[in-house]
């Protein structure tokens, strides 16, 4: 047995969360704070530019056939399949005469739409539109974008143009200052189904920040990071949306500032 895995198995949860800093090798978290701003200031930040840059030439290895599909800037050689993601957006595509057209919110380069459109081939007809960060955008169009994959700056524009009938929301929200404000945007939007994946929830009566710490291996970022309250966090969702299932991401668990927490996720229809 390798050892990585072997501590896994045998160190108790906490001290592997209080050795990740030490081994720099893994992504962890330090502090529990109670606002965007208090986490923002304990956070060096990010050059977004060498973010991209890393991320850009993960995701031309998979245009050239070098790589199954990036990830977080890493070029993987096997995809590793949310299965619940995909039941999702099959789910849509069943509703909609197999129809999918997808609002990938925070969408990167177009990570999800690698790991996924094998099994999406089946369908009648499929468009992905990332909405990103604006240099994101620009190079998406210039070295991404093809009939099916097209990228846009705003959720407006998005679903203007490709009228989505699911929206993803994978790894984004606990990133955005105001992520309530996204949802309530995406509400607004009149888009049928909700995917949320890999996104941080603890059984904790209210939601915090913490600190995210990215290893340089990685690309050197310390971010805000917010942990959603489960309970909360399902509660303004069924004012709008009837849950359809819910579901624990392949990221695991993870702790801050003594709290533990899991990545998960849920698919959600909008009620009429």
């Amino acid at each position: 047995m390798p050892v990585r895995r072997m501590a896994k198995r045998w160190i108790p949860p906490v001290m592997l969360e209080r050795l990740k800093p030490l081994l720099g090798r893994s992504i962890y978290f330090s502090g529990r704070h109670e606002s965007w701003n208090a986490a923002s200031a304990r956070a060096i930040g990010y050059e977004s530019e060498r973010i991209l840059e890393r991320v850009k030439q993960a995701a031309l290895k998979v245009k050239r056939g070098e790589a199954a599909y990036e990830r977080d800037s890493v070029a993987f050689e096997k995809i590793e399949h949310s299965y619940p993601v995909l039941a999702g957006l099959l789910r849509t595509a069943l509703d909609s005469e197999s129809r999918l057209s997808v609002l990938d919110f925070g969408g990167s380069l177009g990570s999800s739409y690698q790991q996924c459109r094998g099994f999406l081939s089946v369908l009648r007809t499929l468009k992905w539109g990332i909405v990103e960060q604006e240099h994101f955008v620009r190079c998406g169009r210039e070295l991404f974008a093809d009939e099916q994959l097209q990228f846009f700056f705003t959720l407006s524009e998005c679903v203007r143009e490709i009228a989505p009938n699911v929206a993803l929301l994978s790894s984004v929200l606990q990133y955005l200052p105001n992520p309530q404000r996204v949802l309530d945007e995406l509400a607004n939007c009149d888009i049928p189904y909700l995917v949320i994946d890999r996104t941080p929830f603890s059984t904790h009566g209210r939601d915090y920040v913490t600190v995210q710490h990215v290893p340089p291996s990685i690309y050197p970022a310390d971010y805000p990071c917010w942990i959603f309250a489960r309970k909360p966090f399902l509660a303004r969702l069924l004012a709008r949306y009837d849950v359809l299932a819910e579901f624990d991401s392949n990221d695991g668990a993870a702790s801050a500032g003594g709290l533990r927490f899991q990545f998960g996720g849920m698919i959600v229809r909008k009620r009429y």
